[in-house]
């Protein structure tokens, strides 16, 4: 009788380990084997998937548009064909326009294995701009590139659909627009100290040298409505998109920024810098 209970107690037991079974093993297993085994559960991402290559293409496509058939010992031409020992060059006619101004890389395309699709945009001065599309091998490491193809042209990355800003409120004038055109006075030619303008804790660096002569503050707009208010009411933050005219011996250019503020003593002190208009809903 006292066997037959131990081997059920046995039995219980048993049971009530068979769950936890897969902790035991990882607990009595060396470190080396639970780190297998935390490698084999998890997929390697193709390591050519790391390594864009965007650079490559855009050096290629740039070779490739100044080389020639009839000149194959031409630095162009050779440096072309070891990036892409199987792709004819072109053969351009004698009165043919210059190569392009510009070679930029817009996109890359991860597509399976080791290749990938780089679109490739030429600007010429004429005004013309082309996108090429780039067929490239990559080795396991991603330190080896190959073209494999010719390069199509192909229609550019298309227009994104843009959200609504969300800086819809206007701004009077008043101390939040004085503010955000002093700093951005200071920040821009020079003139004052930028940290004067500056939140507790903020360290921000003028742009040096400084680009431009006089900076005019054209319109403010902001997201929260309390930045609309003619008082600043101390710990309140709002976030702003400064329109300015910015003038140097050149000319005129308009620059926007986004800007973060923060009341503090009956005034507006900066907090964040951004440049560019955000439609996402993003702030500084």
């Amino acid at each position: 009788m006292r066997r037959r209970v131990r081997l059920s107690r046995l039995a219980v037991w048993t049971a009530i380990a068979a769950g936890p079974l897969a902790l035991g093993i990882a607990i009595t297993a060396g470190p080396s084997e639970v780190q297998a085994a935390s490698a084999r559960a998890l997929p390697e991402r193709p390591s050519a998937q790391r390594s864009d290559p965007a650079g490559f293409a855009q050096l290629f496509v740039g070779v490739w548009l100044r080389s020639s058939a009839n000149d194959p010992a031409s630095a162009q031409a050779r440096l072309a064909h070891s990036m892409a020992p199987d792709v004819e060059l072109p053969d351009p006619v004698e009165i043919a326009q210059p190569g392009p101004e510009s070679v930029t890389a817009v996109r890359s395309t991860y597509r399976s294995g080791s290749s990938w699709s780089v679109t490739v945009a030429a600007q010429y001065a004429d005004g013309r701009l082309r996108n090429y599309a780039v067929p490239v091998v990559a080795d396991r490491s991603g330190d080896s590139l190959t073209v494999t193809g010719a390069p199509g042209v192909v229609a550019g990355p298309g227009r994104a659909v843009v959200s609504p800003s969300p800086y819809r409120v206007t701004v009077p004038e008043g101390n939040l627009s004085s503010s955000v055109g002093e700093f951005l006075t200071a920040y821009l030619t020079g003139a004052g100290e930028v940290d004067r303008y500056l939140a507790p804790g903020v360290a921000m660096a003028p742009v040096s040298p400084a680009p431009y002569r006089t900076v005019t503050v054209q319109q403010v707009r902001a997201v929260e409505e309390v930045a609309a208010a003619r008082g600043a009411v101390g710990g309140t933050a709002v976030h702003v998109l400064v329109q300015v005219e910015a003038r140097d011996r050149e000319g005129r250019w308009p620059l926007a920024y986004e800007l973060a503020l923060t009341a503090r003593s009956g005034r507006w002190e900066v907090s964040g810098l951004g440049s560019g208009i955000s439609r996402g809903g993003g702030r500084s």
